[in-house]
């Protein structure tokens, strides 16, 4: 297979068809049959497949990949998921999505063989197969009509917009800032990539000769060191009107986390309103040795501040990270422990953070509009330690 094949399999546009099952299944099999690739090896290919937009100049048409035609989307969020004949690590592999892949999410079903490596039985079944569904992320497939002026606010024209396509590859206003996730990209030759759900203000818009329209997105709304453009079709405004409180009126609110089962709950004096599962603090390391640093705190706290986006990075332990755009967090214990969404796993039920309590974008939103203090869309952030505004509380307990 050369490598010219191989692009123009993954990238349908190269010769004018859509994506079909077949092309899936003989793309699986083509790879299963030779020597897999690499990480790295294959997201190079995919990045210059799809039509990468590292460099490029502005009148490059930047196209959107083309993502299967379905109405529920997963992503393959971290290497290589093997595609098994049935919900069974045990069972035949019958192809992979490697990492980013996008595949259609046919339903989600639980495995009949309890796999005791696993915490989390669920399987998401797609075309050929079934993937293990932590390791699948829920997208979809949105594209957005771009605006072309940007509201004032405070500091200028701005805007907060969400990611509503699976992906979308950007490039660089600038030299990439030492040792971040941009400069790790750009130095492996891959271009910036912005995932589904991720939230960013957008302060800049710029129009090519061809008439598509380009955001300039920023991980901080206060300034970031790593400014990116992309087209706008991958981003939906986020309104005024959807962050506004839900009950806010309502006392005695609190947040109960509860890390033995993984589960959050929140409550209006002693009823239940909400429930989701969470991911909270990884208990073990790769090596399966115990990792107290990693571990979410138990007792009570109260929500410190909020962002609508906001980018995280650490280095605790020998594990850095580095995440922008994670949207709707709630800080509420030392260290940089918040309650936000999460784009790079569908492990909830699972430990699987840095001390964080992970959930889904759905969940994470709604906690955010519940929970005291309200944030105002402009700046999109608020400090209850400075405002001296109530918050919600959260209790973290191990039951």
């Amino acid at each position: 297979m050369t490598a010219r094949s191989f692009l123009v399999m993954l990238n349908p546009r190269a010769r004018g068809t859509a994506p079909t099952l077949h092309t899936l299944a003989v793309f699986n099999h083509t790879i299963m049959a030779r020597k897999p690739l690499t990480r790295r090896e294959f997201l190079k290919l995919t990045a210059l497949g799809l039509g990468s937009l590292a460099f490029r100049h502005w009148n490059s048409l930047a196209l959107l990949p083309d993502f299967p035609d379905a109405e529920r989307l997963g992503r393959a969020a971290k290497g290589s998921l093997e595609i098994k004949a049935q919900p069974d690590m045990n069972s035949e592999t019958v192809g992979i999505l490697y990492e980013d892949n996008v595949a259609p999410w046919i339903r989600e079903v639980v495995s009949d063989y309890q796999d005791l490596n696993f915490i989390n039985q669920r399987w998401v079944e797609v075309p050929g197969g079934y993937v293990y569904g932590a390791r699948f992320q829920p997208v979809r497939n949105i594209p957005n009509e771009p605006v072309t002026e940007l509201p004032n606010s405070s500091i200028g024209p701005g805007m907060w917009a969400e990611v509503t396509v699976p992906y979308v590859d950007a490039f660089t206003e600038n030299d990439p800032s030492p040792n971040s996730w941009v400069d790790f990209r750009v130095r492996d030759g891959l271009p910036p990539r912005l995932y589904y759900s991720q939230i960013f203000w957008v302060d800049r818009i710029r129009t090519n000769d061809a008439g598509q329209v380009f955001y300039r997105v920023n991980p901080n709304y206060y300034g970031g060191l790593d400014l990116l453009w992309a087209p706008g079709e991958a981003f939906r405004p986020i309104t005024k009107e959807e962050i506004a409180p839900i009950r806010p009126g309502v006392e005695n609110k609190r947040i109960v986390v509860d890390i033995n089962h993984q589960t959050l709950s929140c409550y209006e004096g002693d009823t239940e309103v909400y429930f989701c599962r969470i991911s909270s603090g990884a208990k073990y390391n790769v090596a399966g040795e115990v990792v107290d640093a990693w571990s979410t705190p138990a007792g009570e706290f109260w929500i410190s501040r909020k962002y609508l986006g906001v980018q995280m990075s650490g280095n605790a332990t020998g594990a850095p990270y580095d995440s922008p755009g994670i949207g709707w967090s709630m800080f509420f214990a030392t260290g940089g422990v918040a309650l936000h969404s999460t784009y790079w796993h569908n492990a909830y039920g699972t430990p699987m953070s840095h001390g964080c309590v992970n959930a889904s974008p759905e969940d994470a939103k709604w906690i955010f509009r519940w929970t005291a203090p309200e944030v105002p869309y402009d700046p999109g952030m608020l400090d209850a330690t400075v405002t001296g505004l109530p918050s919600t509380k959260v209790e973290v307990v191990e039951v």
